[in-house]
This record gives structure tokens, sequence and C-alpha cells, in this order.
């Protein structure tokens, strides 16, 4: 487990220093303890036809947040992937940020199970319901 807790300066900078997540723009609001909230800058660039946001970046959103949630209790140099994940969309979000919320439920050795909730930021509506689970990926050594 993690020695010391990791804040909200250090996941922003996990995200900066990823290069796929920054055309997304996602900015990490509050973390605690198993849990991170991550904002989503609305960009016209991601919609689908309609006006329509984007699943994948709804997806995105939700699959970073828990991300960086296991980090609040595991630290930062553990490396952990998404082996599974399911989203079921309430309804569209349009023209908003978005307000992504994670928390870790279960936390083991080997395996993390989450939640998360998709909120539209103007509207506080509920767009999308996650749940995930991810796998720790075995360094050189096999820890």
């Amino acid at each position: 487990m993690n020695e010391r807790p990791v804040g909200i300066d250090e996941l922003n900078a996990v995200l900066a220093a990823t290069p796929f997540l920054r055309p997304h723009g996602f900015v990490v609001t509050a973390c605690s303890s198993g849990e991170c909230e991550l904002r989503v800058p609305y960009d016209a660039s991601q919609e689908r036809p309609g006006g329509i946001i984007s699943g994948m970046v709804i997806m995105g959103a939700a699959d970073v947040a828990l991300w960086l949630a296991i980090m609040t209790l595991r630290g930062l140099d553990e490396r952990w992937v998404t082996s599974d994940m399911h989203t079921s969309f309430l309804r569209s979000g349009r023209a908003e940020d978005i307000l992504c919320k994670a928390a870790v439920l279960r936390i083991g050795r080997r395996s993390a199970y989450g939640v998360a909730e998709s909120r539209g930021v103007g509207s506080g509506e509920l767009l999308a319901h996650h749940t995930l689970r991810y796998a720790k990926v075995a360094t050189e050594n096999g820890e």
C-alpha cells in the first residue's frame, strides 16, 4: 500500500506526463483515499454527429478517473491496466464539461474493482454509470 497520500498535484502531473491523455485536457479537481474526481473540458471536436459528446470521451474519463483513484491507495509506482469495463449511457451530453467521479470499492494484491459516474457540469444530469476492474501489471522482478 501507499506510504504517503497522493494528492491532486501529483495526479495532475501523471496526466501531464501521459502523452495519449493530453488531447483530452483532463484535470483532477478532487481526490481522497480511493477516490478521484476528474473534469473533462468540452471540446466540439469530440462530438458525434448531432452534437452529442462522444461516448469514447465519457468512457475514457471514467477509465482514467479509476486508474488515478487506485494511485491514491497504492502510489504512483505500481502499474495497473483496465481488464474489464461496463458502461451504461443514461442520457446524452451536449456542449458542456463533464465531471467524472470514481471510487475504488475493493482492491487486492493483483486486482481492483470500482465504479464511476459521469455527469454534465452545466446540467448536473447523470450521463453514464461505469463499473471497472483493473489488473496489476507484473514488473520484471515478478511483483
